[in-house]
């Protein structure tokens, strides 16, 4: 048996990760000290990292929960009234969001349809006061809000934990972002941009000049296009013919290397499939030469040391004076992360 297999059971009063199955062992180094796999896209730490008063972000962390309670039941009608009962004294008067998820692995999959009864059953068990106060987790407020979260281990137990909305990794159930490819996108990369973008909780305004580099086909252009930026498109390769008649498009035809703008941008975008450590040099350089405000990136992850590359890739970001660096495994995102920062 491997070492990972040996899991340590989860307790009440432990946090409970979701991540990409496979990563795991990425996550479990993330958390460091007790830290360990409970399954496949699930880890168990004895808390959650604090860095002083805040909250460490995890790259590698699609959602957690405080395990406040442990429930098991024979069928998902009996298990909903469990996560019921856990759940009402944390809720209390406040509005709350309410998920039943999954491992986003083969066997968590196979645990939906019975994760929805769960959150079907759980809403009806709850009081019709309490009930009343249900919100989607995308509508509740950073403060006063819930989440409470039961995440199904099995098809009879589940790990249920509250807390504020504001404290929330993510907003989307299990930290899954679904975003299906736009009609006319160039390709399904743009719904990488779009869940970056939906994560920052910010974007590209009609008129900003955005680059992007390594452009083709286009699925990062078209975001852009569709939100009335004007956007320099780098590439040596060919855009989508749809995009290069573009009135807001500028195709550079050059290698993302070797070229540096006219003007500065407002942001620098970069999904590029090559070396982390060379598309970071390159985005620290744009750093400091103050040629972009904002940046999104997609970076490319090793076989081995994923989060001892993230560690440098930060480093080197930061020596172009890029600062704020946020880095994170988007539902959309494979062997690669998504990272972000500003330069005012």
């Amino acid at each position: 048996m491997r070492a990972m297999d040996r899991a340590k059971p989860l307790r009440a009063g432990e946090w409970l990760w979701l991540c990409r199955a496979g990563y795991e062992a990425d996550l479990v180094e993330e958390l460091g000290g007790d830290a360990s796999r409970v399954a496949a896209g699930l880890v168990r730490s004895p808390k959650r990292p604090r860095r002083g008063r805040d909250f460490v972000e995890l790259a590698f962390a699609r959602q957690g929960l405080p395990v406040d309670e442990l429930a098991e039941a024979t069928d998902a009608r009996t298990l909903g009234a469990a996560v019921a009962r856990a759940i009402a004294p944390a809720i209390g008067e406040r509005p709350f969001a309410l998920h039943a998820v999954t491992a986003d692995s083969d066997e968590g999959n196979l645990l939906a349809q019975t994760a929805s009864q769960v959150e079907e059953a759980a809403i009806a068990s709850l009081p019709p006061q309490v009930r009343a106060r249900r919100v989607a987790a995308h509508e509740a407020r950073e403060t006063g809000d819930r989440l409470a979260q039961a995440c199904l281990l099995s098809r009879s137990r589940a790990a249920i934990g509250v807390i504020p909305v504001g404290e929330a990794v993510s907003l989307a159930p299990g930290g899954r972002r679904r975003i299906g490819a736009p009609p006319g996108a160039p390709s399904r990369a743009a719904a990488k941009l779009l869940e970056a973008f939906d994560w920052l909780g910010r974007a590209p305004e009609a008129g900003e000049l955005c680059i992007d580099l390594g452009a083709a086909p286009g699925g990062w252009s078209w975001v852009l296009l569709q939100r009335r930026a004007r956007v320099v498109a780098v590439d040596p390769a060919r855009l989508a013919p749809s995009l290069a008649r573009h009135r807001h498009l500028r195709h550079v035809a050059a290698n993302a290397f070797q070229w540096l703008p006219d003007e500065p941008a407002d942001w620098l975008l970069c999904d590029m499939a090559w070396r982390p450590l060379e598309v970071a040099a390159l985005l620290a350089k744009w750093g400091r030469r103050g040629a972009a405000r904002f940046l999104v990136a997609n970076v490319k992850l090793p076989m081995k040391k994923k989060v001892d590359m993230i560690r440098r890739v930060r480093e080197i970001l930061t020596t172009g004076g890029w600062r704020n660096i946020r880095v994170r495994q988007l539902y959309h995102d494979r062997d690669e992360v998504t990272l972000s920062a500003w330069r005012l």
